[in-house]
């Protein structure tokens, strides 16, 4: 009785075990900020990665049938507490990439990122030098970076004044969140202002932006011709409020992609009308990757958040980041094998050989909500222009063609950053060899 008992019990730990090896997860670790002065943004945002994610399990049964699983870990936008939710899920079984969701956190993970092979996607955000892809392995500032931001922001406003010499002796003035997120703009706008000859005035505002009064007593008493708000969370309607205290012209202030979505403007309404941001993406539920999460997910009441929340601008980006990093996934499948789980160093391989055409994003469901991305070993950036949208009161309302970022000025400041990113941490630049790998 007792061999039999051994015997049933081998068969019981060895079936186990087999169904262990065939458990096929790729782990999507999802760092948010549900809570604190950041919340409003961070929510929506939060639950467009997650509803994408449990779209693609019940539309098509993962990728390539293997079930994507996650977990979320709140930062409250803290950088320790973003390094410590990394620590803890980086050596999760199956984990492809981790997304910081915030600039300071990305600086700080930077560090380990070589030394854990693990790539970090930062769409539209993170360290503008970190296009560089010989010099920034695993760092991916996918469709933007605050350089490309601050300098389609300039070309816009020199093109509305009828050419970029008619900036000569206009007063620019940057109200920028006093972190590393709000400070990467200024040597763009530093080098803008040399080279066509305005002013460029600079005012932190302390985080997280509740109080701004001081700063604005500036804007009144300087009087520039244009505002560039570099915001995050509150103090994005804080800023618009102060301006419409102050008399400041909304129509003459321009907010990063961070700064133009609908927490930022909602409960500022008609005062904010006028105001222009960013746009890297479109909004609304008329796309079919948004039809399909509403029947896939929310009509079967497995929605994360609210209904009506769905296709909001930040959800929609939340939708974009996840389906970059499933689509990484899935082109370092075609390379290193259909159907499995790929390790976080193949997924950086899937970001750096990205390319989605118009026909690609079509077939995914992304028409009109976004450019097209191709990513290279040199280029980890993929895609630099964005689109002006200009708040009408009630919405959103796309306002200018895609502006490209201009290559010519960004890439000698971006070949300096690295090198000097580079020389002080002492390390090498990588060789033509490790981009074909």
């Amino acid at each position: 009785m007792k061999i039999r008992n051994i015997v049933l019990a081998s068969v019981m730990v060895a079936a186990g075990a087999s169904a262990f090896a065939q458990a096929k997860e790729q782990f999507f670790p999802l760092l948010s900020y549900r809570t604190g002065a950041y919340a409003p943004n961070g929510v929506p945002w939060a639950n467009g990665k997650q509803d994408y994610l449990k779209m693609i399990n019940a539309r098509d049964g993962g990728v390539n049938g293997v079930k994507l699983t996650f977990e979320e870990c709140e930062t409250g936008y803290a950088t320790d507490r973003g390094v410590e939710c990394y620590e803890r899920l980086k050596s999760k079984p199956g984990v492809a990439l981790f997304d910081p969701q915030s600039t300071g956190i990305t600086f700080a993970l930077t560090e380990k990122a070589p030394a854990d092979k693990m790539p970090l996607m930062t769409l539209g955000y993170g360290l503008s030098v970190s296009q560089d892809g010989t010099a920034f392995k695993w760092n991916f500032p996918l469709m933007g970076s605050y350089w490309t931001g601050a300098d389609i922001l300039i070309q816009h406003i020199g093109k509305s004044l009828g050419g970029l010499d008619k900036l000569k002796g206009k007063k620019i003035t940057l109200v920028y969140h006093d972190s590393p997120f709000g400070k990467e703009p200024i040597p763009l706008l530093q080098e803008r202002s040399k080279m066509h000859g305005f002013d460029l005035q600079l005012l932190p505002v302390t985080a997280p932006g509740v109080e701004q009064k001081a700063a604005w007593l500036q804007v009144r008493q300087s009087k520039p011709d244009y505002v560039l708000l570099w915001g995050w969370g509150v103090m994005n309607s804080t800023a618009l409020k102060e301006a419409q205290a102050t008399g400041y012209p909304r129509d003459k202030m321009y907010g990063v992609w961070w700064a133009g979505a609908e927490p930022d403007v909602k409960d500022v309404g008609e005062g904010a009308k006028g105001y222009q941001a960013l746009a890297l993406n479109t909004s609304g539920q008329q796309p079919k990757v948004i039809q399909d999460i509403l029947k896939h997910v929310h009509d079967k009441s497995q929605g994360t958040g609210p209904k009506d929340e769905v296709g909001s601008v930040l959800y929609t980006r939340g939708v974009i980041i996840q389906m970059l990093s499933i689509e990484a996934v899935r082109r370092a499948q075609e390379r290193f094998g259909k159907g499995k789980v790929m390790t976080s160093e193949q997924v950086r391989w899937g970001l750096e050989n990205l390319s989605l055409d118009q026909k690609k994003l079509e077939a995914l469901g992304f028409t009109g909500v976004m450019r097209p991305i191709s990513t290279s070993c040199v280029d980890h950036m993929g895609s630099s222009a964005a689109r002006i949208q200009t708040w009408d009161g009630k919405k959103w309302n796309i306002t200018s063609d895609f502006i490209e970022a201009d290559e010519q000025i960004l890439k000698p400041m971006i070949k300096a950053g690295s090198e000097k990113y580079l020389t002080d941490k002492k390390m090498t630049r990588r060789a033509p060899a490790d981009c074909q790998s």
